[in-house]
């Protein structure tokens, strides 16, 4: 008898650690969540232990206002990309012809720019952004259309610059194709 009683005590303190280490490590998962966690201590009523309701509450994000940033259009044959990012060229909000649904050819069409502009000036409407310095890379069909659905969506455009990166004879060509 005093044998199991030994026993059992010592799964109850067994119990009671691997409970406290749980909730150490549920503490650091919500510190690292970025929400803080009021726990209070459990009560022990006549051998029943009862735990108090924990209250979570979430920090508030700090959306910063940016008047001013940059629009990059990267246009292939193949693809649309449109990313805004700021003055310093964190990205505030970006969009794709592949993320938007569209398949295969249609992805480099001029219809599909103007919607990747559409989905993207939603997204970074939150940043309160007006004025935009829009830079175009590639040699893709949907160049022209991107930058006129970026001036039909409210925005200014202070400077548009082709940024399409030139080879001055670096690299090799490749031999002709013999058919």
């Amino acid at each position: 008898m005093a044998e199991t009683e030994e026993k059992k005590e010592k799964n109850e303190k067994k119990q009671a650690d691997k409970d406290s280490e749980a909730v150490a490590v549920e503490k650091k998962e919500a510190a690292v969540e970025g929400e803080v966690k009021i726990e209070s201590p459990k009560k022990e009523v006549e051998g029943e232990i009862k735990e108090k309701k924990s209250v979570v509450k979430k920090k508030k994000k700090i959306r910063r206002q940016i008047l001013k940033g940059q629009a990059h259009i990267k246009c292939s044959y193949n693809n649309t990309i449109v990313a805004f990012s700021d003055l310093s060229g964190k990205i505030l909000a970006w969009c794709s012809a592949g993320s938007l649904g569209f398949k295969g050819a249609k992805k480099a069409t001029p219809y599909a720019a103007t919607q990747i502009v559409n989905t993207a000036a939603e997204k970074v409407a939150k940043y309160g952004l007006r004025e935009v310095d829009v830079y175009v890379k590639g040699v893709g069909s949907g160049r022209e259309a991107s930058i006129r659905a970026i001036a039909n969506n409210d925005f200014e455009i202070t400077l548009i610059k082709d940024i399409t990166p030139i080879p001055h004879n670096g690299c090799r060509p490749r031999k002709p194709r013999r058919v």
